[in-house]
């Protein structure tokens, strides 16, 4: 890098016939160019210019150097500015894996709008919540819900959202189903909750309400891997689901579902980018930093349209 460098020093020498003119090309003392132009000469061993009160001259060995030397300068250059060019317009293949939940429910638009912005990607999709190996798959990162893997030690993974949790059941259901005013109320309904497993019935979870915590033991009658079924039983008036409310927006709206306990929530899901490294190609490192805003801004809406349908009652 240092020889590089002084190749450069040298050709504008060279070009302008002038220290003093390369010297204020380079933002830098007069010496302090004489002085790398005689390092390169005493690596090089032979003298390139010749050096005169008046005037600066190239040697035979220098017109032979300044010669080779431009092309190397100016090959150098536009590689450095293709390199900057793809940082700033980055192309190639994003490959992900993410459930094809979120895919659908939060990230279809999300990605519409990153396509638009950066129209030299292309994007490869694998929609399934398995574990995969990012260092023997061909993937650039995934998208996970839920905490972060702890293996293998060498994946990153970068929290990029925190989705809201709140409860929704059908009209249907809840025409015909025991009364429900507070969480400890739940033990007489069916829910529906997707755990990431589907082994467990009998799950204890924690509601709040502002600094009120309340602890029940969630009975599901139908314990599932996965949050679209949750929601598809949940609609025909089978049960409760636990839902994030950006998923629900449509049946809400339509009146397909309502949500139940509207001051009590969940804690929120966490959703990870998993990554093999920190050294991120421009198009990766990009996409995440959109999608954590673009998550951000959807979980700040659905809080705001939350908050205004629920209507704070006092419970006895």
């Amino acid at each position: 890098m240092e020889l590089l460098n002084y190749m450069r020093l040298f050709v504008e020498v060279a070009r302008t016939k002038s220290f003093r003119k390369a010297a204020e090309a380079f933002d830098m003392p007069n010496s302090t160019l004489s002085r790398h132009i005689a390092e390169l000469e005493k690596l090089i061993g032979l003298r390139l210019l010749h050096r005169s009160t008046r005037k600066v001259e190239l040697t035979g060995a220098g017109e032979v150097y300044f010669q080779r030397c431009q092309s190397i300068v100016e090959e150098a250059r536009v590689a450095h500015e293709s390199l900057l060019d793809v940082v700033e317009r980055p192309s190639g293949t994003l490959r992900m894996s993410m459930p094809v939940e979120l895919a659908t429910g939060y990230l279809a638009p999300i990605l519409k709008d990153f396509a638009e912005a950066y129209p030299l990607i292309s994007f490869e999709f694998d929609l399934t919540p398995r574990r995969i190996d990012l260092q023997a798959d061909p993937f650039d990162l995934a998208i996970r819900i839920g905490p972060p893997p702890t293996a293998p030690s060498t994946l990153v993974a970068r929290q990029i959202a925190l989705l809201p949790r709140y409860l929704f059941a059908a009209p249907s259901y809840l025409k015909q189903a025991p009364p429900l005013t507070h969480p400890n109320d739940l033990v007489h309904h069916v829910l529906c909750v997707a755990q990431g497993t589907t082994k467990q019935h009998g799950v204890p979870k924690t509601l709040y309400r502002g600094d009120e915590a309340v602890d029940v033991m969630i009975e599901s009658r139908f314990a599932l891997n996965s949050v679209g079924l949750s929601r598809s039983l949940a609609l025909l008036g089978v049960c409760i689901a636990v839902l994030s409310p950006e998923l629900t927006r449509e049946d809400v709206a339509l009146g397909r579902l309502r949500r139940v306990l509207p001051d009590w929530h969940f804690s929120p899901v966490q959703v990870h980018a998993i990554t093999d490294t920190r050294l991120l190609p421009a198009r990766t490192r990009l996409f995440i930093d959109f999608l954590s805003q673009k998550l951000e801004e959807l979980s700040a809406v659905a809080e705001v349209r939350s908050a205004g349908r629920a209507s704070p009652k006092k419970h006895r």
